[in-house]
C-alpha cells in the first residue's frame, strides 16, 4: 500500500508503532537526485536535503528528526538518540523511545524493519550484501532483545531493494555469501560465466530466520528496475537515497 510519497507497509503492526519507505517523488532536488533525496552525502544541494527532510518529518508527524546514520557496510547497532548533531557511524538503530524514527537510507541495498510484537521497541538495519555477510541483521536482533526480550517475539518487514533479476555479482561476492551462510545457495543463481544473481530478500530471510526471526514480511520490489519509484546506484551511478523509517508512537 502507498501513500503520498512512501510505502506503507503490509505487516500486522504491532501495538501503537508506524513506519513507511519513502519513494523518490514528492521532493525538491533536481537533477539526478530528483525529487526527494534525503541523503546528505550524495553530492545534493544541502538546502534541498534538508527541504526534503523537513518536509518528510511534517507529512509524517514526527515529533522531532529521525535518528540519521552514517552508513558504512557494517554492523554496528546503535541505540538512537534525539538531537544528533553528527549521525553516529552505525548501520541499524534501535529504540524504545517513542516519537523517534530509527531511519536507514538506501538505493539499492536492503532496509530491515524490525518491531516487538508488544511494540514496546523497533529498529531499522541498512543491509547490503556486505552487511549480510558480516552479520547486521542477528546484531540488530540482538541489539532489539538485549533486555530479555526472545527473537521469537520480533517481525520484520523487508523494504525496497534491488531484485534478484536485476542484481549480478561476481566470484568473490558468491564467496563471501557462502563463506557467511553455507546454505545460501537458494539466494544465488547461475548467470553469464563466473557471475550470479543474488536475491538479498532470500538472504536476507535467512539470516533473520538464524537469528530467531520466523515471521518476515515484505520483499517484492526492485529498486534498479522500479526507475519512476526508487533510486537505483546500480542503474544510476550518480543517485539520491530513498529512506525506510520505523517509529514509535
Amino acid at each position: 500500500m502507498s501513500g503520498p510519497g512512501w510505502i506503507i507497509p503490509e505487516w500486522p503492526s504491532p501495538p501503537g508503532v508506524r513506519a513507511v519507505a519513502t519513494l523518490r517523488t514528492g521532493g525538491t532536488s533536481v537533477g539526478p537526485f530528483a525529487s526527494m533525496n534525503l541523503g546528505d552525502h550524495v553530492g545534493d544541494d544541502p538546502a534541498a536535503v534538508a527541504a526534503n527532510r523537513a518536509r518528510l518529518v511534517a507529512e509524517l508527524g514526527l515529533p522531532v528528526e529521525p535518528c540519521w546514520l552514517r552508513q558504512v557496510h557494517g554492523t554496528t547497532v546503535v541505540e538512537a538518540a534525539p538531537g544528533l548533531a553528527v549521525p553516529p557511524e552505525a548501520d541499524a538503530a534501535v529504540t524504545g523511545l517513542p516519537g523517534l524514527a530509527c531511519a536507514v537510507l538506501t538505493a539499492d541495498c536492503l532496509p530491515v524493519l524490525l518491531a516487538r510484537r508488544d511494540g514496546s521497541r523497533v529498529g531499522a538495519a541498512h543491509a547490503g550484501w556486505r552487511g549480510l555477510v558480516a552479520g547486521v541483521v542477528e546484531a540488530t536482533v540482538a541489539r532489539l532483545c538485549a533486555d530479555g526480550g526472545r527473537p521469537a517475539d520480533v517481525l520484520a518487514w523487508l523494504g525496497p531493494a534491488i531484485g534478484a533479476g536485476a542484481y549480478e555479482v561476481g566470484a568473490d561476492v558468491r564467496e563471501a555469501v557462502l563463506a557467511g551462510d553455507p546454505g545460501a545457495g537458494d539466494a544465488l543463481r547461475p548467470g553469464r560465466p563466473g557471475h550470479w544473481w543474488l536475491d538479498l530478500y532470500a538472504a536476507a530471510r535467512r539470516r533473520l530466520a538464524r537469528a530467531g526471526v520466523t515471521e518476515v514480511h515484505g520483499g517484492a520490489w526492485c529498486t534498479a528496475t522500479e526507475a519512476g519509484r526508487f533510486f537505483s546506484y546500480r542503474r544510476d551511478g550518480r543517485c539520491g537515497r530513498q529512506a525506510t523509517l520505523i517509529w514509535r508512537v
